[in-house]
């Protein structure tokens, strides 16, 4: 991916300086992290072990100075995060709306969000609460290692642009339309609609590099079948093969990697937004 000396975001901070932050995780947020962790396929007893082990609330290490390879992530990470506001500030302009580019926060090991805490276990996060994306650069590293994904540099912007298609459900109100079927659909039910909120993340995803190749050229030989490789990894299926053995239809919350690839492939050939409605409406066996 072509991505090296091109304008960079201001909208990223760069939080792993600060060490481990020492937050304390309990109640509904723990719930929530083993929740997570078993949509990424974490192994639910090291999670666990990780909860018993955090330290006390207000214990903070000193700010050391970024290593060679953290400034060169967050550069990766800007100019990618500046890729994606000029995409969405055009599109959105297009369709008469004004475009509110998130923040996002790279971190290590565990960090606050508004929607609560977490630690690097549960992969990047879109928070609607406070508008962030969050990111521990690690997560790339384990998605080549243990689920067969790729590091590829465009394997990750894929991943960056997913967590801002949240972002940008979130403008639309996509995400304000799930939530309210959470307080009244069965579990099995409301993931139904998280796929769909997932699946459509994926398209925006496709949406965004459609339209950024047109813009900047970034996309090189390979980087297409890395990002289909990366989403084809973390589909739901391959994650409950790998983490249980079997596989549960009804507990997908994120799609099959055959629906993550398809959508992510269909955004990419069409840039037609025009299809999220359609993600909503189309009968759930057609996704």
């Amino acid at each position: 991916m072509k991505w090296e000396g091109q304008e960079q975001s201001g909208n990223v901070e760069d939080r792993r300086q600060l060490g481990r932050k020492g937050l304390a995780i309990g109640g509904g947020g723990a719930v929530l992290v083993l929740l997570l962790g078993y949509v990424f396929g974490v192994n639910p007893d090291l999670i666990k072990q990780f909860l018993g082990n955090v330290p006390n609330e207000g214990q903070q290490a000193q700010k050391r100075p970024p290593t060679v390879e953290e400034e060169r992530s967050r550069a990766f990470v800007s100019t990618i995060l500046k890729f994606t506001e000029s995409v969405w500030h055009d599109q959105f302009r297009k369709a008469g709306q004004s475009y509110e580019a998130p923040r996002l926060v790279l971190f290590a090991e565990e960090v606050r969000t508004g929607c609560g805490t977490a630690p690097s276990a549960v992969g990047p996060i879109y928070c609607p609460a406070d508008k962030t994306v969050y990111l521990d650069p690690t997560f790339f590293e384990e998605l080549e290692r243990k689920l067969g994904g790729s590091k590829a540099e465009f394997s990750q912007a894929y991943v960056i642009a997913h967590e801002v298609g949240h972002h940008v459900q979130n403008l639309l109100g996509y995400s304000g339309i799930v939530d309210q079927k959470r307080r009244t659909l069965s579990k099995e039910e409301y993931n139904k609609w998280s796929v769909r909120l997932e699946l459509q993340a994926d398209y925006l995803a496709g949406v965004w590099a459609y339209h950024g190749q047109k813009r900047f050229n970034f996309i090189e030989p390979g980087d297409i079948e890395a990002a289909i490789k990366s989403a084809n990894a973390i589909g739901d299926d391959r994650l409950q093969k790998r983490s249980s053995g079997f596989v549960s239809p009804e507990a997908f919350t994120h799609g099959s990697s055959a629906q993550r690839v398809r959508w992510f492939r269909q955004g990419l050939q069409t840039g037609d937004l025009s299809m999220l409605k359609k993600i909503f409406e189309m009968p759930y066996g057609d996704l």
